[in-house]
């Protein structure tokens, strides 16, 4: 299969497109052995993919499983994809805001796993907030609300699931033109007429510097566009956490917070931003009025927006300053492995998540504080509690 695709590949895009779709069929049909599958995922992960390429393969992966139309709907239909950090809860303020402001957002999200948060784990914080809904209801609340954030069902880009498991096993899960594919045909099923990509770049990022997160933002956007969405990137630090919350239950009460327009100042310039309505935005959430549209979101998916989230026996305890000075580094990886610690992630998909647990950083880089200050809040259920602390001491560094 390999040598035929090279033989097209000089042949042109055209014979190109039926080998590529040709070779999505057969895995979903399974009459590709794993074997071939790693070669073929090998051989892109060597001699890459060329952006028409790319293009082919997120459009046969898309097409795979179900795609989602909303008829009766009048859009615009947009969404954003994060490609995951600490602290990142800005699907949670956008999508809301961006329905207040007349936008269409039919948001499809995943879990997390290692320090990485998941969208649909911070919901699932909410009391009877289902991420499960089928077609059907979620056509209605789009219709109603404005806005969705969901999960991916099993039907959606399946190919995708399958590829993303051999990746792992064979070491290919860096190949950009994979990646590309895997996060477009997830987000290109929702019939989307925009989409913003949030790349994140720094220790708390998949890709660690700027030139690796631009080659990952030049990809999703050439492809995305090619695939007939329109498409768009930024590049974002991820060297500390977004925000002050960490932890599931802990970044909805920050979302919730920003809606009401009392948000940290990052987290709500980056909303601003990719929200791509500037000054409007800003208004708009410094007002409150989006922070409705949450609260009917919640509603219609079985949540109680008037939930209390904290609790459930967890308790706090305040990690202060050793000396006076300057935050020079509050490291997002080391913030996220303490959460993880203490239970806010998972190491495997079938693992489950605590959502109590997590951490406020409140001291950020720039900040001066003093010996014996506190510069965050540990939210612990009894587990990992000694390990996360040094964790954190390992984060900070002050000057």
């Amino acid at each position: 299969m390999i040598d035929i695709w090279l033989e097209q590949r000089r042949d042109g895009v055209e014979q190109g497109e039926v080998e590529i779709r040709g070779f999505v069929d057969a895995v979903l049909a399974g009459t590709v052995a794993p074997a071939q599958i790693g070669a073929w995922l090998a051989f892109v992960m060597i001699r890459g993919m060329t952006p028409a390429e790319t293009v082919l393969l997120t459009k046969a992966m898309t097409a795979s499983g179900t795609t989602l139309s909303w008829p009766g709907i009048e859009g615009p239909f947009v969404d954003k994809h994060s490609t995951g950090g600490v602290g990142d809860k800005v699907s949670l303020v956008l999508a809301p805001l961006w329905a207040s402001l007349g936008k269409r957002v039919p948001m499809l999200s995943g879990r997390g796993l290692g320090i990485t948060g998941g969208t649909l784990d911070k919901l699932e914080a909410i009391p009877g907030y289902r991420t499960d809904l089928p077609q059907q209801q979620l056509h209605e609340v789009l219709a109603e609300v404005g806005c969705f954030i969901s999960g991916q069902t099993p039907d959606i880009a399946p190919v995708d699931r399958i590829l993303y498991a051999t990746r792992n096993e064979t070491g290919t899960v860096p190949s950009i033109p994979l990646i590309t594919a895997s996060i477009l045909s997830k987000k290109l099923v929702a019939g989307l007429d925009s989409l913003i990509l949030d790349v994140k770049a720094g220790s708390g990022a998949f890709m660690k510097t700027k030139a690796e997160a631009q080659a990952l933002a030049d990809s999703l956007v050439e492809v995305g566009n090619g695939a007939g969405c329109k498409t768009s990137a930024v590049i974002t630090d991820m060297s500390q956490p977004l925000g002050v919350a960490v932890g599931n239950a802990l970044e909805v009460e920050e979302s919730i917070a920003t809606l009401a327009g009392d948000g940290p100042a990052d987290l709500v310039d980056l909303v601003v931003e990719l929200s791509g309505m500037g000054d409007t935005a800003r208004a708009q959430l410094q007002s409150g009025a989006a922070l409705p549209v949450w609260h009917k979101m919640v509603r219609a998916q079985g949540g109680n927006p008037d939930a209390k989230l904290l609790g459930g026996g967890c308790q706090q305890v305040d990690f202060l300053a050793c000396a006076s000075g300057r935050v020079q580094a509050c490291d997002a990886e080391g913030i996220g492995r303490a959460a993880f610690r203490l239970g806010a992630g998972r190491q495997r998909a079938a693992d489950s998540v605590h959502h109590g647990v997590g951490l406020r950083v409140l001291a950020k880089v720039g900040s001066e504080v003093q010996a014996g200050q506190v510069l965050a809040e540990l939210f612990h259920c009894g587990n990992g509690l000694d390990e996360a602390r040094n964790l954190v001491e390992q984060a900070y560094r002050i000057g």
